[in-house]
């Protein structure tokens, strides 16, 4: 089976990867999409892959925002997304915290590091986990790409400054990540 023909996904983390980091975005007016963003996006696209967004929400728990707000802003960045000719096949999102029991909405495992958003869309698309890469700016999301058998996981540095365990290659842009893709295929 040639590479293309392989159901494959670029993973995306939001904050930090997508957009730039916040604190807890809570507004689309606060939505600055990182640079590199929508050329990744579409090349992925145009290579086969799905595009598929993995993204903790603890603000949700924390009460700084509701999930209706969280849901409001992911339909803002959608469509600001759709002009620049990409879609998102998939979002998942798990809005726990730990600090936060009574709240827990979610599988346990799908909070990263746990591996559970990416096995779910393993699961609804028949991915081949090992043919999939996955860009994260945290240790959370190496760990969650680990254990999910992702073929190769990005850290996208700037908000993670420690040492991450795990395997995963650096990057300071996204378009390293662009460029792997390319000459991946």
């Amino acid at each position: 089976m040639s590479k293309a023909s392989k159901n494959r996904a670029l993973f995306l983390d939001r904050d930090g990867v997508i957009n730039e980091e916040v604190g807890y975005l809570v507004h689309a007016k606060d939505v600055r999409f990182l640079p590199g963003l929508f050329s990744l996006c579409r090349t992925a696209q145009s290579l086969g892959y799905k595009l598929v967004v993995v993204t903790n929400q603890a603000g949700i728990a924390r009460g700084y925002y509701t999930e209706e707000q969280y849901e409001t802003v992911m339909q803002w960045m959608r469509e600001k997304l759709a002009r620049e000719q990409i879609t998102l096949d998939a979002v998942y999102h798990c809005p726990d915290h730990p600090d936060f029991p009574h709240s827990m909405k979610c599988d346990p495992s799908w909070r990263k590091p746990g591996p559970g958003m990416l096995l779910a869309a393993a699961k609804e698309f028949a991915l081949d986990m090992a043919a999939s890469a996955y860009v994260g700016d945290r240790c959370t999301d190496v760990g969650a790409g680990n254990a999910a058998k992702v073929g190769k996981m990005f850290l996208l540095r700037g908000v993670e400054t420690a040492e991450c365990a795990g395997e995963y290659e650096i990057v300071t842009e996204l378009q390293a990540v662009e460029h792997w893709l390319s000459v991946r295929d």
